[in-house]
């Protein structure tokens, strides 16, 4: 990536690895540093599959978003965004309905200032930095309160980042607060990396992730306990499955390792 780092915001230390710049890195995007580099690549000779993982996340939100908008819904909001490179959100609804409005929250500076400048010009989307915890700051935002009515439905979207929060947070607690805020109609499309799956080097991987990016923990959990993040949310066919096993649209859709397509568990839910 460029070498004039003249948008990093003041305070930012770019030598500690990010989740999003990380995932960024996976995906082949430039959005991301040296640290993050290299961290992925530390990880990918450990669990070569993480990088069809984070594929498969991508596409299942490609489906999931394509779903949601064929429901009718117009209005989303991404929590743990990372940095909208191609294929996110915005890009994928608004090939479904012109004019859907979207606005991403992440509290990595760097996520957000990245996202700031991709996202400039275009009037049907907005960038928040705040925690996840901190609802009263991304609902009362001016950019939320500009784009989204919460008076209709919302798409809902919390993708790979529900791992990153500690049992001590209460990660279910903090879902439950959204969906309240929601209006019925609104959809919840939730991914998280599975406990229960077993691939070569994924238990390694994580610990490996949790030394070298200590401000950033991540907490694999198992399939009943990410389902308790749907609590008052109907989940549609088929559940809560493997990522590529969310409607898929082809093979394509999955990883050539089988142990793969279930690290990270998706699903999508209605609130009625």
């Amino acid at each position: 990536m460029s070498s004039d780092l003249g948008w990093v915001p003041p305070g930012v230390d770019t030598t500690v690895p990010s989740p999003a710049r990380v995932y960024d890195y996976w995906l082949g995007g430039g959005h991301n540093f040296a640290p993050d580099r290299a961290l992925g690549e530390q990880i990918l000779q450990i669990m070569p599959g993480v990088r069809d993982a984070a594929r498969l996340n991508r596409s299942f939100l490609r489906r999931a978003a394509l779903h949601v908008a064929q429901r009718g819904v117009r209005q989303f909001l991404d929590i743990g965004s990372g940095i909208p490179t191609v294929g996110n959100l915005h890009e994928v609804v608004r090939t479904a309905a012109p004019g859907c409005r979207v606005v991403y929250v992440d509290r990595d500076q760097v996520a957000v200032a990245h996202s700031e400048l991709i996202l400039a010009g275009n009037p049907d989307t907005a960038v928040v930095q705040a925690d996840l915890r901190d609802l009263d700051a991304i609902f009362n935002a001016p950019a939320t309160r500009r784009l989204l009515d919460f008076d209709q439905p919302v798409g809902l979207f919390m993708l790979l980042v529900l791992h990153f929060v500690p049992d001590e947070w209460d990660p279910a607690s903090i879902v439950g607060q959204y969906r309240d805020r929601l209006a019925p109609g609104s959809f919840l499309a939730l991914s998280h990396a599975s406990a229960e799956a077993k691939p070569a080097g994924m238990d390694e991987a994580v610990h490996t992730y949790n030394v070298r990016s200590t401000a950033n923990q991540a907490f694999p959990r198992t399939h009943d306990e990410v389902t308790a993040f749907f609590g008052g949310f109907e989940l549609e066919e088929p559940g809560l499955v493997g990522c590529p096993s969310w409607r898929p649209d082809g093979e394509g859709d999955f990883a050539a390792t089988p142990e793969i397509n279930e690290v990270p568990f998706a699903g999508v839910a209605v609130k009625r």
